[in-house]
């Protein structure tokens, strides 16, 4: 407004007068007040507003996901069948079982190698308490070498056999975008039959063990026997190498067999389906104090009418007889000759939703209105989004209708509600059909997120249950998280726009070949050769070699790798590195009543030359001062008489006014040290 006033004489030169009673003022102050509320709105985005931003760059929340750990069952002595939802406890953490599974009473009883001609075993891996190493294929990994693996039990009722193998893994290594590709090698994976060794599929995420993680070997086209080939008798697996490409030895710290998978959830009321319309049988996963209330479909393709369970029979209407086994485990009977009306038997014709106390005493959730983007309260957070459903209720003429509405369907009259899981929150974007209805809690599941990410060694136990066996999980929980929110996104958005993806400067190259999925790489240098007009990349592997060099699957990798993200005009070539030998002679006084000097500062002057296990880089200048006051700053030196550095190869690094000059692509290391030592 002041800014407005200050104009209005260059304006106007008849308008004098500025007093509030003007009503040109009046109408001023309208106009610059609506202007301020624009800026102000367009600097305050709404939540929708930013997250549409943020899709339209390609960044959406990442939904929750519940933690998937492997269990152990050595120490059952019999085959058990867990029920779907089936509990486990770890504390407070609770897992549950997604689907009903077999637990064979198999034991892994043997390991060996098969490399030179003949076995050797390496049973002791299979001790979980142990961490040695053992080679997986040999000292030299070549094709033909095998794995294999003896167990005491018949898996032959099994339709997968899941395995655990823990490796001696390199921290350096970096993640591979696709968890069962094999860079490294191949396997092909058999099982010992009646006929021999027969192949069989394997979905194998430890990428030919090289990382640590499961395999899973698909037994539903073989039938098992014992195999007398091995130092052990036994029904056996084993993996044989096709290719072996190893850029390290790989070593393995223990194997676990036949584990089945559980799934961090904390299950509150959960829906079960039937097909059949007389009689269904219903057992309670989430405890005994629960509540059954039940559903029949009279017409294929309608909604659902709610049956009353009774303990007589001298009723009429939609009823159904109730009997119960044990606690939470009861059975329901349809009779429409006695009752008059029953369910139809087709698919799903009958539905019982299972309620624990807390969310019988709050299933009712609200009523839809049918304004924009109504928000309703759940009794519960931190839900699990596959899990959870609604129930809607309508009435008609012969009573009330319901339908189970899942979030986000946008079919023709569908209620359309997008659930926010974290929050505990439903937004309601379209009525449909179900205006004015009433919704009710259907199933719902709740998840701890990033605390179901349990560590490795952890036992868990069945809950409410007199099964004494604990089960043992060998590797950590994977997976598991909440919803991201907006901050979350956002985060990961800057992240990703401060990310290198196309190669333009030396820092671009570097970033993008020492992040090449798969690989273990330790140093990396990009410089231009003006004189080609070609980037020269050098690159040293992070292996166990005195003087690692790049194999030729590195190279292939690098190339491909840089090939896709290089401008269109630019060359460029991977180099191997190369490494110099720096002689030292140097003469030290040394303090008095100090001995075993000469192994300190030995010791010293090689890490102040070792360029490989250091954190110097390729081409870095080596600086007789820096040589000169490491020396000097040891305790037992008193002073340091006579210092010179000489490179063993001209070639590769010169020695300039007593520093030493590498080549681009050259690191140094320690030659020959001649120290003499002079007590002061």
């Amino acid at each position: 407004m002041a800014d407005v006033m200050r104009e209005l004489p260059l304006r106007s030169s008849e308008w004098t007068n500025y007093n509030p009673s003007d009503p040109g003022v009046t109408i001023l102050e309208n106009l610059t007040a609506f202007s301020a509320l624009q800026g102000a709105e367009i600097v305050t985005l709404s939540y929708r507003a930013k997250m549409a931003l943020l899709k339209m760059a390609g960044f959406v929340p990442g939904r929750g996901k519940c933690s998937r750990v492997l269990l152990s069952a050595d120490g059952l002595e019999e085959p058990v069948v867990l029920p779907s939802g089936q509990r486990f406890r770890l504390g407070d953490i609770c897992f549950e079982t997604n689907r009903e599974v077999t637990v064979a009473a198999c034991r892994m009883s043997g390991v060996f190698i098969w490399a030179n001609d003949r076995f050797n075993d390496v049973s002791f891996v299979l001790d979980s308490e142990l961490k040695v190493p053992a080679k997986a294929f040999g000292n030299s990994p070549q094709a033909g070498n095998a794995l294999y693996m003896t167990f005491d039990g018949n898996p032959e009722n099994l339709k997968e056999v899941i395995l655990y193998v823990k490796m001696a893994e390199r921290a350096g290594r970096n993640v591979t975008v696709d968890r069962t590709e094999h860079i490294f090698a191949d396997l092909d994976w058999e099982v010992y039959t009646d006929a021999g060794f027969v192949k069989v599929g394997v979905r194998d995420f430890t990428g030919g063990f090289v990382n640590s993680g499961e395999i899973r070997v698909n037994m539903t086209d073989v039938t098992p026997a014992i195999c007398n080939e091995t130092p052990e008798s036994g029904y056996c697996i084993r993996a044989v190498l096709k290719r072996a490409d190893y850029d390290i030895v790989p070593r393995i710290t223990n194997l676990f067999g036949f584990l089945f998978e559980v799934w961090q959830k904390d299950t509150r009321s959960s829906s079960q389906s039937f097909s059949r319309a007389d009689r269904v049988h219903v057992r309670s996963t989430i405890g005994e104090n629960v509540y059954f209330v039940v559903f029949g479909k009279e017409e294929k393709g309608s909604s659902y009418r709610r049956y009353e369970p009774v303990h007589t029979d001298d009723l009429t209407g939609r009823y159904c007889r109730i009997s119960q086994n044990s606690p939470g485990d009861v059975t329901f009977e349809f009779d429409e000759a006695t009752f008059g009306y029953a369910p139809w038997k087709f698919k799903e014709c009958v539905r019982v939703i299972i309620y624990s106390e807390e969310i019988m005493r709050r299933f009712s959730v609200g009523k839809v209105m049918g304004y924009d983007d109504q928000e309703i309260e759940l009794p519960v957070s931190k839900i699990v989004h596959e899990s959870f459903c609604l129930i809607a209720r309508r009435r008609d003429a012969e009573g009330y209708l319901y339908d189970f509405v899942r979030p986000e369907k946008k079919n023709d009259g569908a209620l359309c509600y997008h659930l926010l899981e974290n929050e505990g929150r439903i937004i309601i974007e379209d009525a449909g059909d179900f205006l004015g209805a009433d919704l009710f809690m259907g199933s719902v599941a709740t998840t701890m997120g990033e605390r179901g990410n349990i560590a490795a060694g952890n036992y868990l136990a069945i809950e409410d249950s007199e099964v004494p066996v604990r089960f043992y999980s060998p590797g950590t929980g994977k997976g598991g998280a909440h919803r991201e929110t907006l901050e979350e996104v956002r985060a990961r958005f800057l992240a990703d726009m401060k990310t290198p993806y196309t190669a333009v400067t030396a820092s671009d190259y570097e970033y993008l070949v020492k992040t090449t999925p798969g690989l273990c790489i330790r140093k990396t240098r990009a410089v231009m050769d003006e004189k080609e007009n070609m980037i020269r990349v050098v690159v040293m592997p992070d292996m166990d070699d005195m003087f690692p060099k790049l194999p030729e699957i590195y190279i292939e990798r690098i190339k491909e790798r840089l090939s896709e993200r290089r401008l269109i005009t630019s060359r460029f070539d991977v180099k191997q590195p190369v490494y110099v030998a720096v002689g030292v002679r140097c003469t030290v006084y040394v303090k008095r009543h100090f001995t075993d000097c000469r192994e300190q500062i030995e010791g010293r002057i090689r890490s102040r030359l070792d360029y490989i296990h250091g954190d110097h880089a390729f081409g870095e200048v080596l600086r007789f001062e820096d040589v000169f006051h490491s020396i000097e700053e040891l305790p037992c030196v008193e002073y340091v008489y006579e210092l010179s550095l000489h490179s063993e190869n001209s070639k590769l690094a010169q020695v300039r006014e007593y520093d030493v000059y590498p080549r681009y692509d050259c690191l140094c290391h320690p030659g020959s040290i001649q120290l003499q030592l002079v007590n002061s």
